[in-house]
């Protein structure tokens, strides 16, 4: 039986197929993958280093985070 997916995982571990780069950079380079777990959590990794770890949100996590990106209460990042 797979180990479950928690934050560190190696990003191989939720496989290889399925991420997504909604988010990337203009250089072609690096980029936040994103991959939604069977079980509605989100797990996101970079690009650069597709075998390092995910770092894995609950759905309620991600949608507070996306909200308050769009707020703009990380504007301050800019």
């Amino acid at each position: 039986m797979p180990q479950p997916v928690r934050d560190g995982t190696p990003s191989r571990d939720p496989g290889v197929h399925g991420w997504s780069k909604p988010w990337s950079d203009d250089a072609g380079g690096a980029c936040v993958e994103v991959m939604k777990l069977a079980d509605g959590r989100v797990a996101v990794r970079q690009s650069t280093d597709p075998d390092g770890p995910v770092l894995v949100f609950t759905p309620r996590e991600m949608s507070r985070f996306l909200s308050g990106v769009k707020a703009g209460d990380a504007d301050f990042l800019l």
